[in-house]
């Protein structure tokens, strides 16, 4: 999905997210674990989808499964302190998009995701393809393989 795109690269990213690092974020080494960077993951797709596809209509945003999510964790997070999460469109699909996420802090790739979502129908459990107007957005917030 993302083979030509640094995740690591800040420019990158077109939407961020910035959230506070927990006391209660941390391993018993003093990193941040991993099940509060996953999350500061979930908050960079929340934050995108509120700024990119609130625009569509309400109703079209039920429906919707993250079926894959891929994470490299690179380096330490530490508290106290803040992180800032990158979210950039890299495929759309037929009935599915993909997004690539990085999560910085102080400058600094901490770790990386890919996360592809699919529509699907709720009543059958069966994918269903993407909305005209969801498709749009998402083609408009698409990243090159490069880099924008």
């Amino acid at each position: 999905m993302t083979d030509e795109l640094d995740l690591t690269n800040r420019d990158v990213f077109l939407v961020w997210t910035s959230d506070t690092v927990r006391y209660g974020d941390l391993d018993p080494n003093l990193h941040v674990n991993n099940g509060a960077i996953n999350q500061f993951f979930e908050d960079g797709r929340v934050n995108f989808r509120q700024q990119r596809l609130s625009s569509t209509d309400g109703d079209k945003l039920t429906g919707f499964a993250v079926v894959k999510f891929s994470v490299s964790y690179r380096a330490p997070a530490h508290y106290p302190g803040d992180v800032e999460i990158g979210t950039a469109v890299t495929r759309v699909g037929g009935s599915s998009y993909g997004l690539g996420q990085g999560v910085f802090q102080n400058g600094a790739c901490v770790a990386t995701a890919e996360v592809v979502t699919v529509h699907f129908d709720p009543e059958t459990a069966k994918s269903r393809p993407l909305p005209d107007d969801i498709r749009a957005a998402l083609e408009a917030a698409k990243v090159a393989p490069t880099g924008r």
